[in-house]
């Protein structure tokens, strides 16, 4: 059963007191919640309920939260935040770059949890909503932001909500050089838990998947002490 809103949220949690705190601030804010203490239970609740949202803990019993998240990224861009243990920053950067939206570490509180959800899921509708003029061509890369879409030499190419941002705002301005701190508060505006790491993880995704050679990238480059661009060329 959908909320008024008709948002739905996944919680992917196998501590059932952290879930249940979770679900009611979610369902306070108008999210209907459903909860999976396992990933292989989380992967059968994707595909029943297609969420709008997942909460993701990384440390989950039997299959892994890297491992849940790597599959639920071959058939899903839902927005996705990763919850970590404090400390496990080489976890978080995996995260992100397997596609993760955001994450939150342990311990934390609700509200900040909520502001999350809220925050990844404004900026996900902001996205879909722009009003701008919906297609950006540059060389053989070719953007849609009505439709989400993104093609780089004739393939489509699937981007989590973020990737999709951080692309196209670089296009927008292409051959500007954009630094981190451009580009962190495009994606998280004054949220002091991004870091250079967090932009430098997305970009790392965005070569992967765009680029023929990502370790010799020729679409989004670097300018080294100053930042990134997407090349004009």
């Amino acid at each position: 059963m959908e909320s008024a809103t008709g948002r739905q949220a996944l919680v992917i949690e196998d501590d059932a007191s952290i879930a249940g705190i979770i679900r009611d601030y979610l369902a306070a804010s108008s999210y209907t919640v459903s909860i999976a203490p396992t990933g292989e239970a989380g992967l059968r609740r994707i595909r029943q309920d297609q969420p709008s949202v997942i909460i993701l803990d990384l440390g989950l019993p039997g299959k892994s939260g890297l491992d849940v998240l790597r599959e639920i990224r071959t058939e899903s861009m839902v927005p996705i935040i990763i919850v970590t243990a404090r400390g496990a920053e080489a976890d978080r950067i995996v995260g992100l770059e397997l596609g993760a939206d955001d994450y939150i570490v342990k311990p934390f509180s609700p509200r900040e949890m909520v502001a999350r959800v809220r925050a990844v899921m404004r900026r996900t509708e902001q996205q879909m909503g722009s009003g701008s003029d919906p297609e950006i061509t540059i060389g053989s890369l070719t953007i849609n932001e009505d439709r989400m879409t993104v093609i780089s030499r004739e393939e489509p190419i699937l981007l989590t909500a973020t990737e999709f941002r951080l692309l196209t705002a670089m296009a927008r301005r292409p051959g500007h050089v954009f630094s981190r701190a451009q580009l962190q508060d495009i994606l998280y505006g004054d949220d002091p838990g991004a870091s250079d790491r967090t932009i430098d993880a997305h970009i790392k995704n965005l070569r992967r998947k765009l680029e023929l050679d990502p370790s010799n990238p020729t679409i989004v480059t670097t300018v080294h002490g100053v930042g990134y661009r997407v090349n004009p060329d």
